[in-house]
């Protein structure tokens, strides 16, 4: 499902609700490569015989940023009159259950606030899922600007 809308300032108008669930998809191990790079190689992104701990919660490498999923906004929101979408950063973020390698996960969008100030200061909610898990992988809110 894809939410279209004329102009940023439409945003105001979905405040509280959903504007759409992405198509679902595997994270892989060649995906959190790089994320292992950034992290100084951390071994609960690359070694699946320490990954299976107590510690972990995990049965395989696993995902823990949402940096390393690339499911965004603009899979589920389009907005016509957008030149322009700057990332403002995060208001806050819970990883309540792991993402183990080649898991089927999805991102759900909700628009948490909307106001107009010298742009159109937006907070989406992400919530991530994985196929056939209670708990989401990670919720995140996600402050978003259009000028």
């Amino acid at each position: 499902m894809t939410t279209d809308l004329e102009e940023p300032a439409d945003l105001i108008d979905l405040v509280g609700q959903q504007v759409g669930t992405t198509d679902w998809m595997k994270v892989t191990q060649e995906q959190l490569n790089p994320l292992a790079d950034a992290t100084g190689h951390q071994w609960i992104h690359t070694d699946p015989q320490r990954a299976p701990t107590a510690r972990s919660r995990a049965p395989s490498p696993t995902a823990t940023s949402p940096r390393c999923w690339p499911l965004v906004i603009s899979e589920v929101l389009q907005i016509c009159a957008v030149t322009s979408a700057l990332n403002d950063g995060l208001n806050k973020v819970r990883f309540p259950s792991p993402v183990p390698v080649d898991a089927p996960i999805r991102a759900t969008i909700a628009v948490m606030s909307a106001q107009k100030t010298s742009s159109i200061e937006s907070v989406f909610e992400r919530t991530y899922q994985i196929d056939a898990e209670k708990r989401p992988a990670c919720v995140a809110s996600v402050i978003v600007l259009y000028p």
